[in-house]
């Protein structure tokens, strides 16, 4: 895939960065070797590869839920600005 220096341009003005006109060529450059490396990727054969979570194929050791911390709750609420009901009050975000 190639990509012309309107391209850059373009994709500069859409994410809101302001480009130096001398860099523009550097851009262009730098932008088509992540392109080819793409290209490469995709490139590659991979049916019949499952993929992997892990690498290393390893396996989660699992522990029981255990409780360490005690509840603190009557201590911290007298810190906070507003409290109903033992829950925490806080401001509206969304209107």
């Amino acid at each position: 895939m190639t990509i012309s220096l309107s391209d850059v341009e373009q994709a500069a003005h859409l994410a809101r960065i302001g480009l130096d006109p001398a860099q523009l060529d550097h851009h262009l450059a730098d932008l088509q070797q992540i392109l080819t490396l793409v290209e490469q990727i995709n490139a590659v054969d991979t049916d019949g590869i499952e993929p992997l979570s892990n690498p290393l194929d390893a396996v989660q050791r699992m522990r029981d839920d255990q409780v360490t911390e005690t509840n603190q709750r009557d201590q911290f609420q007298p810190l906070s600005a507003a409290t109903e009901d033992a829950h925490y009050l806080v401001p509206r975000v969304i209107e």
